[in-house]
């Protein structure tokens, strides 16, 4: 296979193992390593291939150049009864968040909401993460995050606020959960690079190129900038989670977070907040899930426009490619696979045999 790769289906298991071997190969400890495969692989199962294991390369390669410590010192202080501020220490975001959500979470279960900010954090993945965490734990959250500029502001023409996923979720009772996962641009920016990779074309309207014409060419539109849903709107939008996530937490914002693919000068420096409410403050817990499931049954009853067969709730067309993908397998393209056996080739680590098995 090594000399003519094909795309295949693998176990959700073996790609967590494959993944996590790589980060352990750049200095990443056992645990961390497999908490950020576990998330990637998540990424995957729910059909976020963009924040997938498509990016481990790039990782690998700010781990490399020393941008991203592979083995931060993560601190947290306690500034109020209900806020604490985490010390991300230039390490893996993935590892930070989920150490602040933690901490929200317990502030919140004490004083009924905690209020987590982090800086000198890095590019923590798929943002549905961190509020499912919560969810998990029987918590309201909010996750805010800034990133590297990826769209103008509303009539400019150069990068300057991140696409910064907005995340939110709801615990249910019996049935479906709310989790909201979504990027300040039209198409999530990664998914725009994963066309980028394939030399796939984009649909217009949702990027311009360097020099500010609007492209179908992923590329140049990976190259240039993303446009930010809804327009004016959007671009408020991506200026509030800079103002929540940057400013006020300590970290970089106005267009200082270092990009990603392209600048590997420094630390990125990324800011987070997040936000955990226990779900029994106004009503006992038992209403609240009765209140949920009612809200739930309540939209799916709603007479359906034309063209659709029912409605879902945010997060549930996720958890449905999830329980598919657990099942079958998770799809992977020749790219992807060309990718990790080059970074495991690197390592003297063997992963052709791994992807010769699978389906």
């Amino acid at each position: 296979m090594s000399a003519n790769l094909a795309k295949a289906t693998i176990n959700y298991k073996d790609l967590i193992d494959v993944a996590s071997k790589l980060f352990e190969g750049e200095g990443l400890s056992n645990a961390d390593a497999n908490i950020i495969a576990e998330d990637l692989v998540a990424a995957n199962l729910r059909g976020l291939d963009s924040h997938g294991i498509s990016r481990i390369p790039m990782y690998l390669e700010r781990i490399r150049r020393k941008v991203v410590n592979p083995q931060p010192n993560i601190t947290i202080k306690n500034i109020t009864p209900a806020v604490s501020l985490v010390d991300g220490d230039d390490g893996m975001g993935f590892l930070a968040a989920h150490k602040a959500m933690d901490e929200a979470v317990r502030l919140a279960k004490q004083s009924g909401i905690g209020l987590v900010g982090v800086r000198r954090s890095t590019h923590y993945g798929m943002a549905a993460l961190y509020v499912k965490q919560a969810i998990e734990a029987g918590y309201i959250s909010l996750a805010y995050t800034n990133s590297s500029p990826a769209i103008p502001p509303w009539g400019g023409r150069s990068t300057f606020l991140g696409a910064s996923p907005f995340a939110a979720g709801v615990p249910g009772g019996k049935e479906v959960p709310y989790v909201l996962d979504m990027a300040m641009t039209v198409i999530a920016r990664g998914k725009i690079r994963l066309a980028a990779t394939h030399g796939e074309p984009i649909p217009p309207g949702l990027a311009l190129d360097s020099e500010g014409a609007p492209t179908t060419d992923a590329k140049k539109a990976f190259e240039g900038v993303c446009l930010p849903f809804g327009g004016a709107k959007g671009s408020a939008l991506a200026m509030l989670m800079d103002l929540l996530a940057g400013v006020l937490t300590g970290a970089n914002y106005a267009g200082e977070v270092k990009s990603l693919y392209f600048d590997h000068s420094e630390p990125q420096n990324v800011g987070h907040l997040f936000v955990a409410i226990r779900p029994d403050l106004f009503v006992p817990q038992e209403e609240f899930e009765d209140r949920m499931d009612n809200f739930v049954n309540k939209t799916k009853e709603v007479p359906l426009a034309q063209g659709f067969d029912e409605i879902l709730i945010p997060g549930e067309p996720e958890e449905r490619t999830a329980i598919q993908r657990l099942k079958n397998g998770i799809p992977l393209t020749s790219e992807v696979i060309q990718s990790l056996c080059e970074e495991g080739t690197r390592q003297g680590i063997d992963l052709f045999s791994i992807f010769d098995n699978a389906k």
